[in-house]
């Protein structure tokens, strides 16, 4: 029970890693705000959690509007009396150069992925102050540490999450809030499996990754338990590759 007593919000919880995390968040201890737009998708998520004895509860929430995020952090204090752990996980990937880049498809995967991640920390943070601390995760990925062909919108989002947490954790380091990112490789969940479109595109995937395999959710989702425990009380600032190998070369 590496999270008993905590309260953790975890947001893109519909699925895939977010799913893997709240679940296990949960088998750990943590009581769960399980925040996404799919509603259905959100409430199979609390309800496997419950199933087995956890506590979490459901928001839908758009992570790019302000009144959702603070909306969300009220509804974790509001039905668990704080606020311990702030998962900041949704995200959209766009695959397309710059020249072929629609300007709504560029502020969407700014906005989802780098604004959602700044709201949810901005209306988290001042609940972790009055609590002593807490940890705020994000999720990054390798193409916010290399860059990746046809991934412009995506590669500059996630390279912003990167320094956005640097940033974080240094300004409020002294409030015993800790702040990191991970940066998953690929990872088989059903987003990617929407995105590839033919078993060669799967295995020059696969070829990529110096394991020879793609992730599994519940691997990203243990790192996450680690960030969010107490064992990570020194740990602050971290850009952390669960990624199989991808970025070591």
């Amino acid at each position: 029970m590496r999270l008993a007593g905590k309260v953790a919000i975890i947001t893109g919880a519909a699925s895939g890693l977010g799913r893997a995390s709240a679940t296990l968040f949960a088998e750990q201890g943590a009581a769960v705000v399980v925040a996404d737009c799919n509603a259905a998708g959100a409430q199979e998520t609390v309800t496997q959690i419950r199933d087995t004895g956890g506590r979490a509860e459901f928001i839908e929430i758009d992570v790019a509007v302000a009144d959702d995020a603070a909306a969300m952090v009220a509804k974790a204090v509001a039905c668990f009396g704080k606020l311990d752990v702030l998962f900041n996980n949704a995200g959209i990937a766009i695959r397309k150069p710059v020249a072929d880049l629609d300007e709504d498809d560029w502020d969407r995967c700014i906005d989802i992925n780098l604004k959602g991640v700044f709201l949810g920390s901005k209306y988290a943070i001042p609940e972790m102050m009055r609590g002593g601390g807490g940890s705020i995760i994000n999720t990054a990925s390798i193409y916010g540490v290399v860059a990746g062909r046809t991934r412009a919108a995506y590669s500059a989002s996630k390279g912003g999450i990167v320094n956005l947490t640097r940033s974080m954790a240094l300004d409020y380091a002294s409030h015993n809030i800790r702040v990191n990112c991970i940066c998953p490789g690929f990872v088989e969940t059903p987003l990617l499996k929407k995105i590839l479109g033919t078993k060669e595109e799967f295995q020059a995937l696969v070829d990529m990754h110096p394991m020879g395999r793609l992730g599994r959710p519940i691997e990203t989702a243990y790192a996450a338990v680690y960030l969010a425990s107490d064992e990570a009380a020194f740990t602050t600032g971290i850009a952390l590759p669960v990624d199989g190998g991808y970025t070591a070369g």
